[in-house]
């Protein structure tokens, strides 16, 4: 049986090990991870034992799908690079035919502590919302310290997202996501292509399905590193907003013609 619910303030006890739950699936999208993937699936387990894992290859030109194959990882190998939202998209199809009620995201770079994630699935199994996003930001979390161009980046998209979610969201761009399944049948059929996080959230709210912000640990990477430039994120923000806005127009014209 899964552990008890941790509170918001709880630490990480090493010797935290439970079992997983049979309902739940733990999606890693993986792009050129072969540095990193093996040490993931590692921990996960250690924390995690017989932990239901997808990895999802999204046509790596390293030995990744191998590695994780190896490890004992389920592995769906994409025959074209989608990008990361195509490469999400594959792995909620297959979770949700799969029959899974959970799938909770974490990144195959090592950055996202696993030990976060019963506190991911507890919150969605106990309030009912549709996703629960492990965030740096909020009380209880690790006090992640990010760069200054990310920092910006994330202010804004903060900004932007406010008057249209209601809310605050105070970790838009977290990578470190769980859905339950109605959230993950509407994934399956809808679901951004290239800036997923943030645009998924604008998905979501039009659908008046509910998100939740619980405490999560962010580690440096564990290999690679960041290509945020001053250029690319004044394109990156460029972009999202053209996204969020077109999301935005889809869903108002599903609404006038009644579908």
């Amino acid at each position: 049986m899964p552990a008890a619910p941790m509170t918001a303030t709880q630490t990480h006890p090493d010797s935290l090990v439970v079992n997983a739950p049979a309902d739940m699936l733990v999606l890693i999208p993986a792009y050129n991870e072969s540095a990193c993937i093996a040490n993931v699936l590692r921990e996960l387990w250690e924390v995690l034992p017989g932990c239901a894992v997808v990895v999802v290859d999204d046509c790596s030109a390293d030995d990744t799908a191998h590695i994780a194959e190896r490890a004992g990882a389920g592995v769906l190998r994409l025959p074209h690079h989608l990008g990361l939202g195509g490469g999400v998209q594959a792995g909620y199809k297959l979770a949700f035919e799969l029959g899974y009620e959970y799938v909770i995201r974490i990144d195959g770079d090592g950055q996202h502590d696993p030990r976060d994630i019963m506190r991911i699935y507890q919150t969605l199994k106990e309030t009912g919302v549709e996703m629960v996003i492990g965030s740096r930001f909020v009380p209880g979390s690790s006090g992640y310290r990010t760069t200054f161009l990310r920092g910006i980046v994330i202010q804004c998209f903060r900004w932007m997202l406010r008057p249209i979610l209601g809310r605050p969201v105070r970790d838009p761009t977290s990578g470190f996501v769980g859905v339950n399944r109605a959230a993950l049948g509407v994934f399956s059929r809808v679901f951004p292509l290239e800036y997923p996080e943030i645009e998924a959230l604008v998905v979501l709210q039009r659908r008046a399905f509910r998100f939740r912000e619980v405490p999560c640990s962010m580690r440096p990477r564990a290999a690679g590193e960041s290509s945020i430039t001053l250029w690319r994120s004044m394109g990156f923000v460029a972009h999202v907003l053209l996204g969020v806005f077109v999301n935005i127009l889809k869903f108002d014209g599903r609404t006038r013609g009644g579908n």
